[in-house]
């Protein structure tokens, strides 16, 4: 059985398994192989301790999904950055920063599940309608997000990939979506 709560400080782990997982089965084809193989759910998780993620007074919200006693996947939501950037935020609207699943667990209903509740959470501190950015590659997400309501608003952005070794970053192409009020 599915359940849905707030980020613990212990989660970090689990979360970031999840979400590199979800990279890496989500981007194939998107990112380099190389940008994917070389992801360290260790690293990411200390990032998370590091920023404080499951802190209550953080300005985004991270929930979880259990299934069994494990995490299979999170959402994470709250102030809209401008240029995407946590230092700039804007409080007249919200954002959907991500869900990402285990990817044992895509079509079971658990991602619609981290949708609702991130709405809820959003609704919940005054946003009706949000944001959120998804690769325009990713045809899987982006479908995911219209079948839901979601839909492109015309601005797009360049996501930066680095490469090793010095080389010059890939970028790869953005969509903005939007929904609701």
């Amino acid at each position: 059985m599915l359940t849905i709560r707030r980020e613990e400080p212990d989660d970090a782990e689990a979360i970031a398994r999840v979400h590199v997982h979800g990279w890496q089965a989500g981007y194939a084809g998107i990112m380099p192989e190389e940008v994917l193989s070389r992801l360290n759910p260790r690293a990411w998780a200390q990032r998370r301790r590091d920023l404080g993620t499951a802190d209550p007074e953080h300005p985004f919200t991270t929930l979880v999904a259990v299934d069994g006693g494990t995490i299979v996947g999170f959402t994470t939501f709250g102030p809209y950055r401008n240029n995407q950037d946590r230092g700039d935020l804007d409080p007249a609207h919200g954002e959907l920063l991500a869900i990402y699943l285990e990817p044992a667990h895509w079509g079971s209903g658990a991602g619609r599940t981290l949708l609702a509740a991130a709405r809820d959470g959003l609704a919940e501190r005054g946003w009706t309608g949000y944001r959120l950015w998804v690769l325009a590659d990713n045809a899987r997400a982006r479908r995911f997000y219209e079948r839901a309501g979601h839909s492109p608003d015309g601005e797009e952005s360049a996501y930066p990939v680095p490469l090793s070794g010095g080389r010059t970053p890939i970028l790869l192409r953005e969509l903005r979506y939007t929904t609701g009020g």
